[in-house]
């Protein structure tokens, strides 16, 4: 197979690892919040989440560095992607967050 087509395979690759990887995340922060066992939530997701990224490394690298750094950028690239999904609406970066004057009185 042609070399530049497995590297995009392997970056489009990572951006789906990347793509469960934090949208996982992101939908365990949401449900372990409210959860009575919240520890279970975040410990069982992030075994969960782990495994499965790295086992999705391991295969698409095949000990080839170069499809290891694509797979990488694709995932870093779904990091950015899902934040900016995920952002609440009413968060403007331009204008930062009013802070207090004083420490409140006790």
């Amino acid at each position: 197979m042609n070399d530049n087509l497995t590297l995009m395979l392997a970056a489009m690759a990572g951006l789906l690892l990347g793509a469960f990887f934090f949208g996982g995340l992101w939908w365990t922060v949401r449900k372990g919040v409210v959860s009575k066992c919240a520890a279970f939530w975040f410990l069982g997701s992030l075994v969960l989440r782990l495994s499965l990224v790295l086992t999705g490394f391991y295969w698409i690298a095949g000990q080839r560095w170069e499809r290891l750094l694509a797979c990488l950028v694709g995932f870093v690239f779904a990091r950015l992607i899902v934040l900016r999904l995920t952002r609440p609406l009413d968060v403007n970066p331009a204008c930062p967050i009013q802070e207090a004057d004083h420490a409140p009185e006790s």
